[in-house]
């Protein structure tokens, strides 16, 4: 059974008392965490924590992500890794650094995404709605990725299949929730508000996975390497997002779990407010914790455990050259 997260919105000091996680709020309430019991932790809230609840983060392997002002993600703090492999980072280093097995890689990757795009839509376009052309596109795209051979040419198809498949979230979600078009730096409306949190909550499930193994989450196959980004978790977090993000959206909105009530406007943007991601976090950890049957598996696994046996499957792939298989929606 994999372990929970924790997020917290309170405001307060995070530290170490004894073998334990002690949070001491704005409002003088006091909260422990046990933290051999966590798999992440989230902090929303204003925190401030030093190097023994750091150091306790550690010897336990809890990743830590952090949220800044409005929830915007600003970062993750990543203990010492238990699995550590020179062997894997240079055969991950000499993968990304040939172009033939880079492109093979890139394309699984892109390939599971644009299916699971079109998994959203075939299930939509079942219940009523017009969708017909939109899974034309994607499949036309997902089939041209074999004739592309450079990065950037892979990066306009997944463009161009994203493109088509936001078009159908203005059908989708009930009014007065409209896309419109996907608008993130900042996010302009409410929808482009979930998409953009929801996306960072399952950006910040790869960078944990990815902490796992030994692979070096700042080398990535279809986003280049970079300074400030885990380019690793962004090629991950794209097969996913139609998977966990997406179908979450079309759930508390469909379902009337949120309103327009539950963000605000202001120079930054539309955002969630506290309310609203505490709901929307309420789902997305009980997704996180609902199981499918794996046919490869051959048991039951949670959707946590999917994006854990995908980057499992890239590292053996880079590792012995077994096939990689992207995570395509089956169920």
């Amino acid at each position: 059974m994999t372990k929970p997260n924790h997020h917290i919105f309170a405001d307060g000091q995070l530290r170490r008392d004894e073998d334990t996680l002690r949070i001491d709020t704005v409002d003088d309430e006091i909260q422990y965490l046990q933290i051999e019991n966590l798999d992440a932790i989230y902090l929303h809230g204003q925190i401030d924590f030093n190097t023994r609840s750091v150091g306790l983060l550690n010897d336990h392997g809890v990743t830590m992500h952090i949220f800044g002002w409005n929830d915007v993600y600003q970062g993750s703090y990543i203990p010492k890794r238990t699995h550590i492999s020179g062997e894997t980072i240079v055969k991950q280093v000499r993968a990304y650094d040939t172009h033939q097995r880079r492109m093979k890689i890139a394309r699984s990757i892109l390939s599971a995404a644009i299916h699971n795009m079109r998994a959203n839509t075939r299930y939509y376009n079942r219940r009523g709605y017009d969708f017909d052309a939109t899974i034309e596109i994607l499949t036309e795209q997902q089939e041209v990725l074999g004739d592309e051979d450079n990065i950037n040419s892979l990066r306009g198809v997944e463009a161009t299949a994203r493109k088509a498949y936001y078009r159908c979230f203005d059908k989708i979600l009930k009014d007065p929730f409209k896309l419109s078009k996907r608008e993130y730096n900042p996010p302009t409306n409410e929808a482009n508000a979930l998409v953009s949190f929801l996306n960072s909550m399952v950006y910040t499930a790869c960078v944990s996975a990815i902490r796992k193994t030994a692979l070096d989450p700042t080398v990535g196959f279809i986003h280049e390497p970079g300074e400030r980004r885990f380019t690793l978790s962004l090629d991950i977090a794209d097969i996913f997002k139609p998977i966990l993000a997406d179908r979450i959206i079309f759930r508390v909105v469909n379902r009337q779990q949120l309103s327009t009530n539950d963000f605000e406007s202001n120079l930054d943007g539309c955002l969630l407010t506290e309310d609203g991601r505490m709901t929307v976090l309420k789902e997305y950890e009980q997704m996180l914790d609902q199981t499918v049957d794996h046919p490869r598996l051959n048991r039951k696994v949670s959707y946590k455990t999917l994006i854990q046996t995908d980057v499992y499957s890239l590292k053996k792939h880079i590792l012995t050259g077994e096939e990689y298989h992207a995570t395509e929606r089956w169920w």
